[in-house]
């Protein structure tokens, strides 16, 4: 059992911890590093916006939980060796559709309203990724207000 979800893992991420050139493996990488940065905009750790990123990454890429907690390892060591967010945002600009990106926006807005309230270090944090992966004001703000009233 072991042995056959190591080789699934591996189609996605290698065991080297770099992800492979497969555009759904690079794209969920970027997608969750960009999450966790979300997480870590407000400078802490709380345990609902963790638990709201696994189970994010568990629907957008239809994972199981063991698949996300590995998916999260390994963004979490691709966010932590970034030192810029162009790694991450231009595999979506690459990869993803105008609706796909504002999915994502809307994602990272649920990471940011996670634990009930939104510090303005992650509203200014959705804001710049919008920004980079050219999601319009108004998808943003309507993003924005889909999740606030979630």
């Amino acid at each position: 059992m072991m042995t056959k979800l190591k080789a699934y893992l591996e189609t996605f991420i290698p065991s080297d911890s770099e992800p492979n050139n497969e555009p759904h493996a690079l794209l969920a990488v970027a997608s969750a590093a960009l999450m966790i940065e979300a997480l870590l905009s407000d400078y802490e750790r709380k345990p609902e916006e963790h638990a709201t990123i696994l189970a994010l990454l568990k629907k957008s890429f239809s994972l199981d939980q063991t698949a996300a907690e590995e998916l999260l390892k390994h963004a979490e060591k691709a966010q932590h060796n970034a030192t810029d967010y162009f790694r991450f945002t231009s595999q979506i600009n690459d990869s993803c559709t105008p609706q796909e990106k504002v999915i994502l926006i809307e994602n990272l807005w649920r990471v940011a309203y996670a634990d009930g309230e939104l510090h303005h270090y992650e509203e200014h944090f959705v804001r710049r990724i919008a920004d980079l992966i050219h999601v319009s004001h108004t998808d943003f703000i309507t993003a924005k207000l889909r999740v606030a009233d979630e």
